[in-house]
């Protein structure tokens, strides 16, 4: 099922959101309220024929933060940029799991679960694409809408794999996979991450990142029939 995850992932880019400085302040959970409902404009995306993951905005040390309880389901909480965003910003966020995942695999479809998961959404032209991926855009865009992004950088917390190991997904070649944190070293600690986006994306795909065009942020246990849960901290992409 998880084939549907690019098309469905953005089907909440039909709402659009820029801060005023021209950067986005994406996924600002600490400007909300504990048990806040998640409204605009932030979008839960859920899997067709898929349980969805429960969300709840809660404090954490004084902040509020989003928390995510995935039970042998799978969903994510993203928002859009309007004017998409210029790739060369940093990348930052936090969070924390519960535990690891035990049958995890990301090399194969049937392991290809996460504790956390974060993608970021590019606009790549089509005529960068093959023959075959063009074709495959195309035809989601018919299904999805205009705005199905043509490329994806997905920041995971894994269970085996080394930090800094990376890879396609093993459904689709337009997701690229990039292990932030692995096993057991930080589980229920907060952990603060930065990216430079925009190399991640050129060692990824090969050529300069178009712009950036929105974030979401989720866990999924929907393969692996296994349990965690997630907390992230405000994502904001900076100069």
């Amino acid at each position: 099922m998880k084939r549907f995850i690019l098309p469905m992932c953005v089907l909440f880019l039909s709402l659009r959101m820029v801060s005023a400085a021209g950067v986005a302040d994406a996924l600002l959970f600490s400007s909300l309220k504990p048990g806040d409902a998640i409204a605009s404009p932030f979008r839960l995306i859920t899997l067709p024929k898929i349980d969805p993951n429960h969300f709840e905005l809660v404090e954490d040390e004084g902040k509020t933060v989003l928390r995510v309880t995935s039970a042998a389901s799978a969903a994510t909480v993203g928002i859009p940029l309007t004017s998409p965003t210029a790739p060369r910003v940093q990348l930052e966020w936090r969070w924390k799991v519960s535990n690891a995942l035990i049958n995890a695999n990301m090399d194969e479809k049937s392991g290809d679960d996460f504790a956390a998961r974060l993608y970021v959404f590019f606009d790549a032209p089509l005529s960068s694409l093959s023959f075959f991926d063009r074709t495959k855009i195309r035809l989601a865009r018919l299904l999805w809408g205009a705005d199905v992004p043509t490329a994806v950088i997905c920041y995971v917390w894994d269970n085996q794999h080394p930090v800094g190991y990376s890879r396609f997904s093993p459904f689709t070649s337009r997701v690229h996979e990039i292990v932030m944190r692995s096993g057991t070293a930080d589980i229920n600690a907060w952990v603060t991450e930065s990216r430079d986006v925009a190399a991640d994306f050129k060692k990824a795909f090969g050529v300069e990142a178009p712009a950036i065009t929105g974030v979401a942020v989720g866990s999924d246990t929907d393969q692996t029939r296994e349990s965690v849960r997630t907390w992230f901290g405000d994502v904001v992409l900076k100069p």
